[in-house]
């Protein structure tokens, strides 16, 4: 009995991330779909505008590696 629940656990803890991996996926997208719109409206500020898009990229990306980390670091 005690084997059926480990598999279910094991599932329900690789769809929860599938599903938390979502969020920065969307993220992402917004960041560098805004960027790119921003560049092509004010071509001048190029430079910050890359620079705080990457900035953002690095935080959203670090945010989902914690997540994929955190269940092998927390078990139940």
């Amino acid at each position: 009995m005690s084997e059926t629940l480990a598999a279910v656990t094991g599932n329900i803890g690789t769809i929860g991330y599938g599903l938390a991996a979502i969020g920065p996926g969307v993220g992402i997208g917004i960041i560098f779909g805004n960027g790119v719109q921003a560049i092509a409206r004010q071509p001048e500020a190029a430079g910050i505008i890359r620079q705080n898009m990457l900035l953002g990229f690095a935080v959203i990306e670090a945010l989902a590696l914690i997540g994929f980390v955190a269940p092998f670091i927390y078990p139940k």
